[in-house]
């Protein structure tokens, strides 16, 4: 079993049963899935980017990821209906949680300057964004293998019905939330 989810059965259950005043564990907020996508622009001239993009995702998360598609044409960016455009990785169970462990107590600390994520990025269902601006945060990307810098976003789902639950189970789990 993973860390953090040896954690969250230890500490956070019991920490949200008492500070929400829920009558059975199920009703416990869970993360249910985080999902990691890679937008690629310039894969409509260039389809290597587009394949090393695939190839990093698949080192950082061990998963390997689909090929996004553009749904519509949109002339001014050049852009055609069903082009490679990006992909994403979907993570759950045991993947989910070491990687959220990996990214929590690896990656956000490596990047510059950081005082915490934003406590903001909330969607008002429980679900919370980080946008990620360069992948060389990560330990298992090789900066020497790094054809061009691009950001992600990672979205993590979780069961929670309001943003407050939702963020008391991130902070619990180990989320550096920057202080207002």
């Amino acid at each position: 079993m993973s860390r953090l989810k040896d954690r969250y059965k230890n500490n956070v259950i019991p920490e949200m049963m008492k500070r929400f005043g829920y009558k059975n564990i199920m009703q416990v907020p869970k993360i249910e899935k985080i999902v990691i996508n890679v937008g690629v622009g310039d894969a409509k001239t260039n389809a290597k980017l587009l394949d090393s993009a695939i190839e990093e995702i698949a080192t950082i998360t061990g998963q390997y990821p689909v090929v996004t598609r553009a749904k519509r044409s949109i002339a001014g960016f050049k852009l055609r209906k069903g082009m490679r455009i990006g992909c994403k990785v979907t993570l759950r169970g045991e993947h989910m949680y070491e990687f959220l462990d990996r990214f929590i107590s690896l990656a956000l600390p490596r990047i510059k300057d950081f005082r915490g994520v934003s406590p903001k990025s909330f969607d008002g269902r429980g679900n919370y964004t980080i946008g990620i601006r360069e992948q060389l945060i990560f330990p298992e990307i090789d900066y020497d293998k790094v054809v061009q810098l691009r950001g992600m976003s990672i979205t993590i789902s979780t069961t929670a019905n309001t943003d407050e639950e939702a963020h008391a189970l991130l902070e619990l789990m180990g989320m550096p939330f920057r202080k207002p």
